[in-house]
C-alpha cells in the first residue's frame, strides 16, 4: 500500500458507530450459536464485506476505515466465547438470572486486558514473524480486493453482501418455521434396538450448524461424526444393553438418560486429555510467546522514531488501563464475594486470590493464545482447553484457600466456592478469547498498513460494546428458552432448552472437584478413549495427510447427536465443492486459483449468513416469547401447528434441508463458474 494512505481517514465516527451496528448482530448471533451448540464463528470477513458495501455510500470512505470496522466487530463476536462458562451459574443454581454489571464488568476486564497483554507481542509476532495468522490474511485480502477499483470491487462488493444476505433469509425463515410457527421439524431421528441395546440414527436440520460445518471443514467434520459413532453407535448401545429399561420407558428417553448420566462424562474425560494434549503439542510455541512478552515489557513495547504503522498505544497507558482493570476486577469480585456470608478477611482473601489468579493465569494466557492463533488461526486454537485447565486451576486454589480457613464445611460454602471458581474461569477465558482475536486483526492491519495503535483502541471500543450487549442477551435468551437443566419457570418445555454444552461441562468438572461426587470411572474411560485417539491420529499423520483431531472427536461424543451430524453435513459440502471446483477448473481450463478463490470467498460469506440468520431469528423470537409470557401467554405465542402435526413438521424440515443444501452447493459453484469465465 502506498505511504499516502497516512493521509487517509481511519478511526472515525461513522466507522465506530457502523461496527457498533455490526458488533450487536454479531455478538447476539454468536452468544445464540454458542449457547445452542457450543461453537462460535469468526465475524471479521462478513464484517469487512458489510463495511465496504456499507462505506461505499460515502466517497472518503477507505480501506483503513474498513478495516477499523471489522476489527472492533471481530471483538465484540469474539468476547462472546464467555458464555462457555458463565451460564453455568444458572445451571448449578447459584444465579437466577444474569446480573447486568457483574457480568459486563468481566466480560470487559478480561476483554481490555486480553488486548492490553498482547499489545506489547505485535511487533515480535506480528511483524517480525512468519507465522501464518490464517483469519487475519484472508480479512486483508478481502480489504484489498475491495479498495481496488479496477478489478470490478463494486461488484463484489455488493455481491459479497447478497450471499451475506441470501443465507441469511434462507436461515431466518426456516428458524422462524421450526421455532416460531412450528411448522417444520429442527430435527430427525431413528430410534431402535438390538436386543437390549438402544441405538440412534440421527441428524439435526439446523442451517446454522450447516454454516458452522462449512466453515470447520471436513477434517473436523469427519473427526465429530466419528465421535457421534463411538457415543450412540458404541457408548450408548453398551450402557443400555447392561442395565435393564424402567416401566414406561421410551427407548429414546431410556438411552437419552444414559447418554446424558454416562457418555457425557466420557466426553468430558476426553475433552480434558485432547485439551491438555493440544495445548502441550504447542508447549515450545507457548514458552516463545511467553518470552517474547516478557522481554518485551522489560525494555518497553514503544519506540521513538516510530513510523506511523509501527506506533503502538504507549506503555504508560497500557499500565494505566492494567491498573485500572485490576482496580475493577477486584470491585467486581468483591461485589460477587459479599453475598456469601463469610467472614470479613475470609472473603477479602478470596477476592486477592481469585483476582490474582484471573490476572497472572490471564497473562501467561495471553502470550500463549497469541502465539498459538498465529500458528494455527484463531478458529482452531484451542480456548476450549484453555477453559478446561482454568477451571481445574481455579478450582484447586479455591479448595486450597478453603480447607486452609475452613470455609469447606457446609453445602452452602461448597457451593459458592464452585461459583466463585467458575466466576474467576470466566475472566481467563474472555483474556484468551481476545488475545486470540487481538493479533489476527493486527496482523490484517499491518499487511494493510494501518496504524496499530487506532486499531488496538478500535478493539477496546468492540471490548465494551460487546460487554454491554452480551449481558442482556443472554437474559433474554435465558428467559425466552432456558438451559438443559436449568428453566426460569416449571411450564416451558424442555425441548426448546439450549444445550449450553460448554458450561454443562466447566460444571461438572467444578461441581465434581469440591463436593468430591464426580464419577470417575467414566471420566477414566474419556481419557484413555482420548490417549488411543491421539495415538491413532499421530500415526495417521505419519501415514497420510488426513488427520482426526482428538479434541473435535471428544467434541462429537459430548455434543448433542443432532448438533455433530448438521456439522458434518456442512463439512461435507465444503469437502465436496471444493473438489468440484477443482475438476470443473482442470476440465475447462480455467484458472484454478482464481476459481477456488471465488468459490471459497462466496461459501465463507454464505455460511456466515445462514449463522447470522438462524441465529437472529432466534434472538427475535426469544424477545417475543418474553414478550407474550409477560403478558400472560404461552412460550410458543406463534405456533400454528399442534404436536399431532409433528410427523409432517419433520418431513417439511428434512425436504427444506435437503433444499437448503443444494442451493448451498449450486450458489458456491456458480460463483467458481463465473470466476472461470472472467
Amino acid at each position: 500500500m502506498p505511504e499516502s494512505h497516512a493521509s487517509l481517514k481511519e478511526l472515525t465516527l461513522r466507522g465506530v458507530v457502523l461496527g457498533a451496528l455490526i458488533t450487536l448482530v454479531f455478538t447476539a448471533s454468536n452468544v445464540y450459536l454458542g449457547l445452542k451448540v457450543g461453537l462460535t464463528f469468526a465475524s471479521s470477513i462478513p464484517a469487512a464485506v458489510i463495511s465496504m458495501a456499507v462505506l461505499r455510500a460515502f466517497r472518503d470512505s477507505n480501506i483503513l476505515e474498513n478495516n477499523i470496522v471489522q476489527t472492533q466487530a471481530s471483538a465484540a463476536g469474539t468476547l462472546s466465547a464467555v458464555i462457555f462458562v458463565l451460564p453455568a451459574l444458572l445451571m448449578m443454581g447459584y444465579w437466577t438470572g444474569f446480573p447486568l454489571m457483574q457480568t459486563a464488568m468481566i466480560c470487559a476486564c478480561g476483554g481490555i486486558l486480553g488486548v492490553v497483554f498482547t499489545v506489547p507481542l505485535r511487533r515480535a509476532l506480528v511483524v517480525n514473524s512468519d507465522l501464518p495468522y490464517p483469519e487475519g490474511v484472508a480479512a486483508a485480502e478481502i480489504l484489498k480486493v475491495g479498495q481496488n477499483p479496477g478489478e470490478g470491487a463494486e461488484t463484489r462488493q455488493s455481491g459479497g453482501l447478497r450471499d451475506i444476505v441470501a443465507g441469511g433469509v434462507l436461515a431466518g425463515g426456516f428458524s422462524l418455521l421450526t421455532g416460531g410457527l412450528r411448522l417444520a421439524g429442527d430435527s430427525v431421528g431413528y430410534w431402535f434396538s438390538v436386543g437390549r441395546a438402544v441405538f440412534q440414527l440421527p441428524l439435526g436440520l439446523s442451517f446454522a450448524l450447516v454454516g458452522a460445518g462449512y466453515l470447520v471443514g471436513i477434517v473436523g467434520g469427519v473427526a465429530m461424526l466419528l465421535g457421534v459413532v463411538l457415543s450412540w453407535g458404541v457408548a450408548v448401545p453398551w450402557l443400555t444393553s447392561l442395565a435393564p429399561m424402567p416401566d414406561g420407558a421410551s427407548l429414546a428417553s431410556f438411552a437419552t438418560g444414559i447418554w446424558v448420566s454416562k457418555v457425557r462424562l466420557i466426553g468430558a474425560g476426553m475433552i480434558a486429555v485432547a485439551a491438555v494434549w493440544t495445548l502441550l503439542t504447542l508447549i515450545r510455541p507457548m514458552i516463545e510467546g511467553m518470552r517474547i512478552s516478557l522481554s518485551v515489557l522489560k525494555r518497553g513495547s514503544g519506540e521513538s522514531g516510530q513510523d506511523r504503522t509501527d506506533a503502538d498505544l504507549p506503555p504508560g497507558l497500557l499500565l494505566k488501563l492494567t491498573l485500572l482493570m485490576i482496580l475493577l476486577l477486584g470491585a467486581t469480585f468483591q461485589s460477587f464475594v459479599a453475598d456469601s456470608g463469610l467472614p470479613t478477611m475470609a472473603a477479602w482473601s478470596l477476592v486477592v486470590a481469585g483476582v490474582m489468579l484471573a490476572f497472572v493465569f490471564g497473562f501467561l494466557v495471553a502470550a500463549a493464545c497469541g502465539y498459538m492463533a498465529g500458528l494455527v488461526g484463531s478458529s482452531a486454537s484451542p480456548i476450549s482447553g484453555i477453559a478446561v485447565i482454568a477451571i481445574l486451576a481455579s478450582s484447586m486454589l479455591f479448595i486450597g484457600i478453603g480447607q486452609a480457613q475452613d470455609l469447606l464445611g457446609r453445602p452452602e460454602s461448597v457451593r459458592f466456592m464452585t461459583a466463585l471458581a467458575l466466576f474467576c474461569t470466566s475472566v481467563v477465558v474472555a483474556v484468551a478469547a481476545i488475545s486470540n482475536d487481538n493479533l489476527q486483526d493486527l496482523k490484517t492491519g499491518w499487511l494493510v498498513r494501518a496504524t496499530p495503535w487506532r486499531q488496538q483502541t478500535a478493539l477496546i471500543i468492540g471490548c465494551v460494546i460487546g460487554a454491554v450487549t452480551i449481558p442482556p442477551v443472554l437474559e433474554l435468551l435465558y428467559e425466552a428458552y432456558g438451559f438443559i437443566g436449568s428453566l426460569p419457570r416449571e411450564s416451558m418445555d424442555p425441548a426448546q432448552a439450549l444445550a449450553a454444552p460448554q458450561a454443562s461441562l466447566m460444571i461438572t468438572i467444578a461441581q465434581g472437584l469440591f463436593s468430591h461426587t464426580l464419577d470417575w470411572t467414566y471420566i477414566r474411560i474419556g481419557v484413555l478413549v482420548g490417549a488411543v485417539l491421539i495415538v491413532f491420529d499421530r500415526i495417521l499423520g505419519r501415514c497420510s495427510r488426513f488427520r482426526v483431531p482428538p479434541l473435535a472427536v471428544a467434541m462429537g461424543v459430548y455434543l448433542p447427536p443432532t448438533v455433530a451430524t448438521a456439522l458434518f453435513v456442512g463439512a461435507l459440502i465444503s469437502w465436496f465443492v471444493r473438489g468440484r471446483v477443482r475438476a470443473q477448473a482442470l476440465q475447462s481450463g480455467a484458472d484454478r486459483a482464481r476459481c477456488e478463490q471465488a468459490s471459497e470467498r462466496t461459501g465463507t460469506l454464505f455460511a456466515s449468513g445462514l449463522i447470522v440468520g438462524e441465529s437472529l431469528v432466534g434472538v427475535v423470537l426469544a424477545i417475543v416469547i418474553v414478550g407474550s409470557m409477560a403478558s400472560g401467554g404461552g412460550d410458543a405465542p406463534l405456533a400454528v401447528a399442534g404436536p399431532g402435526f409433528a410427523a409432517t413438521a419433520t418431513v417439511i424440515g428434512l425436504l427444506a434441508f435437503v433444499l437448503m443444501c443444494a442451493v448451498f452447493v449450486r450458489r458456491v459453484l456458480a460463483a467458481a463458474g463465473a470466476a472461470g469465465k472472467g
